[in-house]
């Protein structure tokens, strides 16, 4: 029995010397991101890998082929100069280490980035691959508005006109961004929250290069869940991007006609609660 109050005193003794022990607190590191995505757009070559070669860091985009909308949504990136590369993606070492463009950049925190690859990647044609950065500023929307954008990445189409209007209704005669020029981005433009379409045609002409498309319409969100961004949905950004058709022959696919994939740019206020 006296063995047994020895024992007990001693644990009696430890709890006390432990509850008076400060709390320890661990500070986990908060790093300043970006967002980045990685679109692929030169119609006439195979798959490629967009990673950080810089740091290691799980924001990489892999297998991206041209048109594709399988990974088409932002990653964090941190924030400061960084440096991208962009491979060939390939079973063999001879393709998967095969550079196709080498970037650095400075990502400002907070902001939002498209890494856009254009143009065409065989040698003598017009306009030639390049990389370009667009930083995706969409200004933020009054209640009931949001923002559209259109970016012409259709080598080879020239200068496009772009009629963004409501559903259901009839296009207008002007068009809402005239004379975009190959391998540019639009300006944003404000409307009224609404299913809307747009109408693509060569600049100045009338024939459509394809059926006026629907554009990302969103969802709203709930208590447990944010709502998704679209034009329905009240201070969302949306962009449509045009793309070209695919070279034939090419690794690039059988796209035989130029098409168009929308995306989102800003995110909608969280709801109060959420």
């Amino acid at each position: 029995m006296r063995r047994i109050r020895h024992l007990s005193m001693l644990g009696l003794a430890a709890g006390v010397l432990t509850a008076c022990q400060p709390e320890t607190v661990l500070l986990s590191e908060d790093i300043p991101t970006a967002g980045i995505r990685f679109v692929h757009a030169v119609p006439d070559t195979g798959a490629m890998d967009l990673r950080p070669v810089d740091i290691v860091e799980n924001n990489h985009f892999f297998g991206v082929t041209f048109r594709s909308t399988a990974q088409l949504y932002y990653r964090n990136a941190r924030a400061g100069k960084r440096q991208f590369r962009i491979f060939m993606n390939g079973t063999t070492a001879a393709v998967a280490s095969t550079v196709v463009k080498d970037t650095t950049v400075t990502l400002e925190a907070g902001k939002l980035y498209t890494f856009m690859l254009w143009g065409f990647a065989r040698p003598g044609s017009t306009p030639g691959m390049r990389l370009t950065i667009i930083e995706d500023a969409a200004p933020e929307p009054a209640a009931g508005r949001m923002a559209l954008r259109v970016v012409n990445a259709g080598a080879g189409l020239g200068a496009l006109d772009v009629t963004a209007f409501k559903d259901g209704v009839t296009a207008p005669t002007s068009p809402t961004w005239a004379g975009v020029a190959e391998l540019t981005a639009s300006a944003y433009v404000m409307a009224d929250t609404s299913r809307i379409r747009y109408r693509v045609t060569p600049s100045g002409a009338a024939t459509t290069l394809f059926s006026d498309a629907l554009a990302l319409t969103g969802a709203r969100g709930g208590v447990d869940f944010e709502a998704l961004p679209g034009t329905q949905i009240s201070q969302s950004g949306v962009s449509g991007i045009v793309f070209p058709r695919a070279v034939a022959g090419s690794q690039a696919g059988t796209s035989t006609t130029p098409g168009i994939i929308f995306v989102w740019d800003r995110r909608p206020p969280r709801a109060p609660g959420t």
